[in-house]
């Protein structure tokens, strides 16, 4: 069970790199101890003391782990498990962590996955645009955050455990649009405070985002393609009503079958909001 989710896909690949990986810390807690000494979250670097240029700024826009592993080890060549100082760190967010988690896990042979939503211990009232690590733990998933580290940790006040993230505290992009078709929640608590934007588009842009990740496909945050609204668009509600059905309980049938819709499908390339130009996933 999981085994589609064991392998490396277009992101998770080391490629060159892949040796480095041997001998890691095992399970989810070491795996994300290992991750969050050779990454730092772009809007976190104040808490450690560092201070960003913009060429590291930039390093954000890296989509691909080997891309990564390569900056990583050009600035520092020791073993992965080697934490390094944190302005010694690559400049990362959320989405970086979980796709570097979700590659170490697979590498030892522990299905995972990336799975795109919104965070509930950010802000108080509001759920953070956010990815986590879903991996297979027996008989059941289970969520990993992988950026929250103990300073974070101590910050937020959070009391729950990081490698069982209660999926009330992590909401699934699908599992908040049914949340909200169902008026079980208000989707203008939806999206990212820092620049105030919310709603039921953003919902609905993180459920293809999801959906494209359980597909191995794991874009950025601000990557945009075919039906994936604008804050001024008309949500095609009946499409992801069927999408957020079909990511609840991923059988992988129903999603491959709605993500070959061109609606929905991922093109060679993608629009980066950030770098305003299409690129090569």
């Amino acid at each position: 069970m999981g085994s589609q989710w064991m392998e490396p896909g277009v992101m998770t690949a080391a490629g060159k790199y892949a040796g480095l990986f041997d001998g890691l810390p095992a399970g989810p807690g070491g795996v994300a101890r290992v991750v969050q000494g050779l990454m730092i979250h772009e809007f976190w670097v104040g808490s450690y003391g560092v201070t960003l240029v913009e060429e590291d700024r930039d390093r954000v826009n890296l989509r691909r782990v080997e891309q990564v592993l390569d900056a990583i080890v050009s600035r520092d060549d020791r073993p992965l498990d080697v934490p390094r100082v944190p302005a010694e760190r690559i400049v990362t967010n959320c989405r970086g962590f979980t796709v570097m988690a979700v590659a170490m896990l697979r590498a030892q042979g522990v299905p995972a996955r990336a799975r795109c939503g919104f965070g509930a211990y950010f802000t108080p009232g509001y759920f953070e645009d956010h990815w986590v690590v879903e991996y297979r733990d027996g008989d059941r998933w289970r969520l990993l955050d992988a950026q929250i580290d103990e300073l974070q940790r101590k910050q937020l006040g959070l009391d729950f455990e990081l490698t069982d993230v209660p999926y009330d505290q992590f909401v699934i992009a699908g599992a908040a649009w049914r949340r909200v078709r169902a008026g079980q929640a208000d989707p203008n608590r939806f999206g990212l405070t820092g620049i105030k934007e919310f709603g039921d588009w953003w919902i609905a842009a993180n459920l293809m985002r999801d959906a494209a990740a359980l597909e191995n496909v794991e874009l950025l945050p601000w990557d945009v393609w075919g039906a994936m609204p604008e804050p001024t668009d008309t949500v095609d509600v009946a499409l992801f009503d069927e999408l957020a059905a079909a990511t609840a309980e991923p059988s992988m049938g129903d999603v491959r079958r709605l993500m070959a819709d061109d609606r929905l499908r991922v093109p060679s390339k993608v629009f980066n909001v950030q770098h305003r130009r299409k690129e090569a996933v």
